[in-house]
Order: C-alpha cells, then structure tokens, then sequence
C-alpha cells in the first residue's frame, strides 16, 4: 500500500523500545455523505480499528465497521487509498515509541444497519454512526481540535481525491 503521509511528532529517542500496530479504516460515501463515528462531544472519526492476529486487512476492515457502525461492508468493493503512518512516544507507556500503520480503504455497504459492539472507550465518548460531508467533518474537528490524524487525512482526501 502506498504511504500517504507521514505524522512524526519527533518526540522520542531512537533507542526506545518500540510498540508498533496496523489498523483499518473505512471510507464509505453515499450521496456525498461519509459513514463516521461522531462522539457525544460532536468530533468526528472515520470508522476502523486494529488488525487482530490472523485477521487479513479485508476481514479486519469489515469487522471493525460493523462493530463501529452497525454497517455490513461489501466485500468486493474494498479498495485501498492508502497509508497513514504516525510516530510518536506512547502516550500511555512513556519511554515507548509508538508507530501506528493506519492503512485506509474505501468501501461500499449493504442498506441495512445492525447493532454496534463499540469497546467501552467508544461507549463512554458516546460515539454513534452519523453521515455527514467532508467539509461539515473537516470543519468541525478543527475547531474541536480532535482526530488529528483522521482530519489531516480528510483534507488531504479531498485535495487529491474525486469524491
């Protein structure tokens, strides 16, 4: 998969250990409208999560939305954008650097909507499916000053990609 973008936050020594993991996440569009997460507080994240030992990407990604959003991804429809990577000291294990591989497709989903099986981090932000544009996601997030990599992200979807 094709790097995209790199986010170093240059705040870690090169002899840390290192804690690295790949995740999914999912763009899904309908009627120029984008499936995200949207916290109780109004930020907005694009649905995805890590990669569990002996999962493939694809079985990952459609996992992980239908725990997030309650939507079925259609398998043959994933595609893949691109990668995100971010580099930064571990914010929960100081002395730790933490690479984080965030590897993003698009996808379409099937009409109907299950129940979610959101982690209990996701319960208590209150997160719940939504559909909103790229500019209402975008403008939102910055001026909550959330999701950093999901927002950068989006901006940059939408300067170098038809949407």
């Amino acid at each position: 998969m094709n790097t995209l973008f790199i986010l170093d936050e240059k705040n870690y020594t090169d002899d840390m250990p290192v804690f690295e993991k790949y995740a999914v996440r999912a763009i899904i569009c309908k009627n120029g409208k984008y499936a995200m997460q949207c916290g109780k507080t109004g930020e907005y994240k694009i649905p995805g999560g890590t990669v569990e030992a002996g999962e493939t990407f694809g079985e990952a990604l459609t996992r992980e939305v239908l725990e997030e959003t309650g939507l079925i991804v259609i398998q043959e429809s994933i595609k893949e954008i691109g990668e995100v990577t971010e580099i930064r000291e571990d914010a929960y294990q100081k002395g730790q650097k933490y690479i984080n591989h965030s590897l993003i497709y698009s996808c379409d989903v099937q009409e109907e909507i299950h129940s979610t099986n959101m982690t209990l981090n996701e319960q208590a932000k209150g997160y719940q499916l939504s559909w909103a544009t790229l500019e209402e996601i975008i403008s939102t997030n910055n001026k909550l000053q959330k999701n950093f990599r999901d927002t950068k992200f989006l901006e940059y979807y939408k300067l170098n990609f038809k949407y």
